[in-house]
């Protein structure tokens, strides 16, 4: 068969007759018009048999033996490839599996599903989400001169140092003076969130299947990171002053607790409970994380210092947020650790990648030095308070014959429950469904559940939408029309 015969060439083709040719000679080995081992015309040849011009068809033949489908020498025709039929031939398909076989990963990562936290349902930002701050009344234009500042002089500054002296030292004089934290600056480590502060914790002081003891219930991002880890995570009981003492032969390799507003319930412990809490971790052998998470906002007198300043023996880690007093989006936390811990820890945090921002740190520590992060938490610090006693006053007006509200002396949220004993979690979901955004109580346990209850929170709604928001929780769990105001 004369190959000139199996070939159509338009020249009015926008792709050119060179294109057309190596397509066509391509489509004709894999559907098996030219075989392995065919000797096609010469160059001359072919072009004389279609009309064209030689070089359209050498042209052709050097793009098909570039693609390793030609044999082509000096003086001689080319020749088809001896596995032509092989490289056009369809791959089999694999045989269907039964059922998807499931990634191989660790046992932590195989618990995550059956976690909820984060919060599963958390979409949205709705009324009365709680834990976050006010983001609308941040001042942005002083804090986006604060970045731009840094922004300009860090062109000059060494960019290899990742926790920086200018804020180390802005906030180890903030700390001392504001929370009776007493450290040196080289002990404060930058870090992106408070959560990278526990996984760093965990990392560090965490060997797998030591016992590690948390509030119960609690803060659920801490049960997280130790658990990540490898410890034996234990929750330990509240009463009325927060964590109570644990009397058991086994001491636990670290003890979390955040006595200054417990998580979830606000209650603060008190200094014989503190001093308590430092005799049973035995230095070297025990280390205990304070978590100041909302230590800014205190309302109804003057805050206790932090329960690292009671330490002598270098025992506490010291764990903070810009978060709760700034806004969400600044994502810097620090860590203060004892010296013998310091350059472990920074070596750590290098390799576990848990860098903040230098940019970012450098404005901070100039809108710390220029009085604006102070100005501003006194002005929340007032706002709050009083969308705290807004949201109370609401709640008993509309819901008082249903909920019990605990009034905190701080913080950001407080606890409403049912005086029926109603199970908090149907009562969640209706709320949430209906636009409400409030969290189980129950849902912060680490062993079955205690406590059911709602936890809301104040200080990123305004009273407006604190009311509006009470209104809603008012049809839904007593079927009734709330009235106004």
């Amino acid at each position: 068969m004369i190959l000139a015969e199996l070939l159509a060439l338009k020249r009015s083709d926008a792709a050119g007759l060179a294109a057309q040719l190596t397509q066509q000679l391509r489509a004709l080995m894999a559907s098996g018009g030219i075989r392995s081992g065919a000797m096609l015309p010469s160059s001359r040849s072919l072009a004389a048999e279609l009309d064209v011009a030689r070089n359209t068809v050498t042209h052709a033949y050097e793009q098909l033996a570039a693609e390793g489908y030609l044999r082509v020498a000096a003086r001689r025709r080319p020749v088809v490839t001896d596995d032509i039929e092989a490289r056009f031939a369809k791959p089999a398909l694999a045989p269907k599996r039964e059922a998807a076989r499931k990634p191989l990963l660790s046992p932590w990562a195989l618990q995550l599903s059956d976690s909820d936290w984060p919060l599963s349902y958390q979409a949205d930002f709705r009324p009365l989400r709680p834990g976050l701050a006010d983001a609308r009344e941040f001042p942005h234009e002083i804090w986006a001169r604060s970045l731009r500042r840094s922004a300009l002089r860090r062109r000059f500054n060494d960019q290899t140092v990742v926790n920086r002296s200018s804020l180390r030292g802005a906030l180890r004089e903030y700390l001392e003076i504001s929370r009776g934290v007493r450290a040196e600056a080289d002990q404060i480590l930058i870090l992106p969130t408070a959560q990278a502060a526990l996984t760093l914790i965990a990392a560090t002081t965490i060997a797998a299947g030591d016992a590690v003891w948390t509030e119960d219930p609690g803060y659920p991002g801490a049960a997280a990171a130790f658990r990540a880890a490898g410890a034996d995570v234990l929750g330990v009981r509240l009463d009325q002053w927060g964590m109570m003492r644990m009397r058991a032969t086994r001491a636990p390799k670290l003890i979390f607790a955040t006595p200054s507003h417990q998580h979830p319930t606000g209650r603060v412990m008190p200094v014989a409970r503190r001093t308590e809490l430092l005799a049973s971790a035995e230095p070297g052998k025990t280390w205990i994380v304070e978590d100041d998470y909302d230590g800014e906002f205190h309302y109804d007198s003057r805050l206790m210092p932090a329960l690292q300043g009671l330490d002598r023996e270098g025992r506490v880690l010291y764990l903070g947020t810009f978060a709760k007093a700034m806004t969400a989006d600044i994502r810097i936390g620090y860590l203060v650790v004892p010296p013998q811990l310091a350059r472990t820890m920074e070596i750590a945090q290098r390799h576990l990648g848990l860098i903040a921002s230098v940019h970012v740190q450098e404005a901070l520590a100039g809108f710390m030095a220029d009085g604006h992060f102070l100005a501003h938490v006194r002005r929340m610090r007032r706002i709050y308070r009083a969308r705290r006693d807004h949201l109370a006053t609401a709640l008993a007006r509309q819901l008082g014959e249903v909920l019990t509200v605990e009034v905190p002396p701080g913080g950001m949220q407080l606890i409403a429950r049912f005086k029926d004993g109603t199970a908090d979690q149907n009562a969640v979901a209706r709320l949430v469904a209906a636009g409400v955004e409030v969290r189980a109580l129950s849902s912060l346990a680490l062993e079955r559940p205690r406590d059911h209850g709602l936890l809301l929170g104040f200080a990123a709604w305004r009273e407006n939408e604190i009311g509006a928001a009470v209104r809603i929780m008012a049809n839904c769990l007593t079927g009734k029309r709330a009235a106004r105001g």
